[in-house]
């Protein structure tokens, strides 16, 4: 640690906490965790050191040492704690979801800006090996114009389980929890869509909240993006899938890096040898009047480029990495998607407002 090391608050050690922000944090030079807000000390000091816990959130957010306060904690949570912590002067990560609705996350944008402080929600996805490679093959117009694409996170998990994930008033539900990535990553590729018409079912018995979404945006040039996730889908739709009038690109399965993380993998060492994903895609494009099929490589994964764009934005090197307005974005269709599943119709971004 030296003199300008930026100190870091992280408030929840459950599986976020511990899988995603703590490792990152912690292999990322220029940071330190110096304390953490959880209910389970000896957990946290088992796998950190000597930090300061704090069994209180508030107590965490008032430590002098404290400059950057990351909100691994439930949903619900985000709006008052990442309030508190800007009006206690920090800079803020919150994971995502940013806040309970669009209104939410308004507030707490605009409270940011006037006190001049980082805002930032965690959308990881954004450094996904699938994501890596699809803004490349967009960025080099392989493709040519894309007419639909579809994104999925499918997964088998057929029981309910008790955690607050699955509550409906603790801010669970899969749209809250797989939608926010999917949303973001089509806002990232394609831009802010005009419309959005979602189903939001509940599929397995004895669940408490929607264990399964499908969702299409409306762009205005007639692009059409689909988006699904299902807790039911023991084989799962392709991860990615862009089509285009000069071609296809198809990837079938998730980025490793979540894998490697919850198998206490760290990213350390070469950048060259994290986030390896050996799984090819499949690239369909015309040559010669004809469809040529080749297998294209995957790029690799880089969840540790966002906490580095963190510490250079802190520092005054470089942008922030994921700004709080565009994941207000996000917010706003994830309330466009509510507000169409429950009135079945397709419903406009500019119905919502924040």
């Amino acid at each position: 640690m030296t003199a300008d090391t930026i100190n870091v608050g992280l408030i929840g050690y459950g599986f976020a906490g511990q899988v995603f922000h703590a490792p990152l944090l912690r292999t990322t030079p220029g940071l330190a965790i110096a304390a953490v807000a959880s209910r389970n000390p000896d957990k946290v000091r088992a796998d950190l050191g000597d930090v300061a816990v704090h069994a209180d959130p508030a107590a965490l957010i008032k430590d002098p040492a404290v400059r950057l306060v990351v909100l691994a904690s439930p949903n619900t949570t985000h709006f008052p704690l990442a309030q508190a912590a800007l009006e206690a002067g920090k800079h803020v990560v919150v994971d995502k979801p940013f806040t309970d609705d669009a209104v939410q996350a308004g507030a707490l944008v605009r409270l940011a800006e006037d006190k001049g402080l980082l805002l930032s929600v965690y959308h990881n996805r954004r450094w996904d090996s699938t994501t890596r490679t699809a803004l490349r093959l967009l960025a080099e117009g392989t493709l040519g114009s894309i007419r639909h694409a579809a994104m999925h996170f499918d997964r088998f998990r057929p029981q309910p389980q008790a955690r607050w994930k699955e509550e409906l008033d603790a801010g669970g539900g899969i749209w809250m929890d797989l939608g926010p990535h999917l949303l973001d990553e089509a806002v990232l590729y394609f831009g802010e869509p005009l419309a959005i018409e979602a189903d939001l079912p509940t599929l397995r018995p004895g669940s408490r909240c929607e264990d399964q979404f499908q969702a299409r945006l409306r762009y205005a040039d007639g692009l059409r993006v689909d988006l699904g996730a299902s807790m039911v889908a023991a084989v799962a739709r392709p991860r990615v899938a862009l089509h285009g009038l000069a071609g296809s690109w198809v990837k079938q399965s998730l980025d490793p890096q979540e894998a490697d993380l919850i198998a206490g993998r760290l990213p350390t060492g070469a950048a060259a040898a994290w986030g390896v994903d050996a799984e090819a895609g499949t690239l369909a494009v015309l040559r010669d009047g004809k469809v040529a099929t080749s297998s294209l490589p995957t790029e690799n994964g880089a969840y540790p480029s966002y906490y580095a764009g963190i510490r250079d934005a802190l520092t005054g090197k470089g942008a922030n990495p994921v700004p709080a307005r565009q994941a207000l974005t996000v917010m706003r269709l994830l309330d466009a998607g509510r507000l169409s599943a429950a009135v079945r119709r397709e419903v406009l971004l500019s119905e919502v407002s924040a």
